[in-house]
């Protein structure tokens, strides 16, 4: 939780609009500082106002070498189909070494494990990667909606693969989310009756709520790694036995998730429409 500095004072305009920037910078100040970087003006202007009391905000920051880097010299252009029709050119990563990967009816996974570091943890990128070109939503839908999808469905032992080509690409993407929760029905915490006492230790707490909540991510995927950061302010199926030789050839949408593999956390998840849009 990052306070605001000191009382907002109701001493003048200037001096108060003042306070207002002050507050907001500290808290873009501390979010860049945490993400190397990579999430610059988490809160935009005007966001805190007469009205704010309290900012909660957390960060993540990711950095990831591959386990076995690909070489930069065999990244070729290549088709990329597009959702509504038509393809791109961008450039895609290969190798010929085998790979950790399971193939289902409708959709293939493919896990990249990062070298591990100097602790027992141990992270990877997954890739689910629907058979038809325009699969993508329905295949968001099942990710979503069975239970356990991750576990049941990642693949464990290293396969013989054929053809084998992965986009790199570059996602920064921000948004305000108190909108997207209310849908989702997160309702509470943004009424009158939230009450928040037990979340801030003040005797103004029963009568704080969320205004908003803003979110801004950022990753970055090619032949060396993946480095990622973000801030904010079912039907039982068997998993596929390994055969192969197996193609993983993701040259259309596709969905894709960061995790630590021996808790099962998900660091980051999202999806990839165009490789060639970097913002």
């Amino acid at each position: 939780m990052l306070k605001l500095p000191a009382v907002l004072s109701n001493n003048g305009n200037e001096r108060r609009k003042k306070q207002f920037v002050d507050a907001s910078n500290e808290v873009n100040s501390w979010v860049e500082s945490e993400t190397a970087g990579l999430i610059k003006e988490l809160l935009p202007s005007g966001s805190v106002d007469s009205n704010t009391r309290l900012v909660f905000g957390n960060a993540l920051y990711f950095k990831g070498a591959w386990e076995r880097k690909f070489n930069s010299t065999e990244t070729e252009d290549s088709e990329f189909f597009l959702l509504e029709g038509g393809s791109i050119q961008v450039p895609f990563m290969t190798t010929k070494e085998k790979q950790y990967v399971s193939s289902y009816d409708d959709f293939s996974v493919l896990r990249l494990p990062y070298k591990q570091g100097n602790d027992k943890r141990q992270f990877s990128m997954c890739i689910f990667l629907p058979n038809a070109k325009d699969g993508l939503w329905n295949l968001l839908d099942k990710m979503s909606n069975e239970s356990k999808f991750l576990e049941r469905h990642l693949p464990r032992q290293k396969v013989l693969v054929e053809k084998f080509k992965i986009p790199k690409f570059k996602i920064s993407f921000g948004f305000e989310a108190s909108e997207t929760l209310k849908g989702l029905g997160l309702v509470l915490p943004f009424s009158r009756d939230g009450d928040l006492t037990e979340m801030v230790d003040s005797p103004q707490g029963n009568n704080l709520y969320v205004s908003s909540i803003f979110h801004k991510c950022f990753i970055e995927v090619n032949e060396e790694g993946t480095e990622a950061a973000g801030a904010s302010a079912a039907v039982v199926t068997l998993r596929s036995l390994p055969v192969g030789p197996f193609d993983f050839v993701a040259d259309h949408p596709f969905a894709f998730v960061i995790r630590e593999d021996t808790t099962g956390v998900v660091l980051f998840t999202g999806h990839m429409l165009n490789p060639s849009l970097s913002g």
